[in-house]
């Protein structure tokens, strides 16, 4: 598959592959602190990592076709500052969100989804999963 067929297949993956993270972090942190009374500070990176290290291996083995740095510790490294990255940019839309619209949690929590789901998808296929 060439051309923007690829990008298109590769950006369906990654929106599955972002779902089944998602759901992995979301679910040991709600878990940890309601089953096991872990703190929500101590659980929220946990579920994170495991969301991280999840969507990493869906991407290198199912999501994307190239992968440009041989060095795998150095292409995680990157591949969690990618996430990090989109982690401070989902804090400043959400804080950006609710400023300007008093009370919409929930529309400011979608505007960045989508938005940081763009981002890390695009950053990590540039980054990361294309040729040099």
């Amino acid at each position: 598959m060439k051309g923007y067929g690829r990008i298109a297949d590769e950006g369906f993956r990654y929106l599955v592959a972002s779902a089944v993270a998602l759901a992995i972090d979301f679910g040991l942190y709600v878990g940890l602190i309601r089953l096991a009374d872990v703190n929500y500070l101590i659980a929220a990176p946990l579920g994170f990592g495991c969301g991280l290290a999840t969507i990493y291996l869906f991407s290198v083995r199912w999501v994307f076709s190239y992968r440009r740095v041989a060095d795998r510790r150095a292409e995680f490294a990157l591949f969690a500052a990618i996430g990090l990255a989109g982690m401070a940019l989902n804090q400043a839309i959400i804080y950006a969100g609710v400023q300007w619209m008093p009370g919409s949690y929930e529309i400011a929590k979608l505007m960045s989804a989508g938005i940081v789901f763009c981002f890390n998808f695009a950053s990590r296929k540039l980054l990361l999963f294309t040729r040099k």
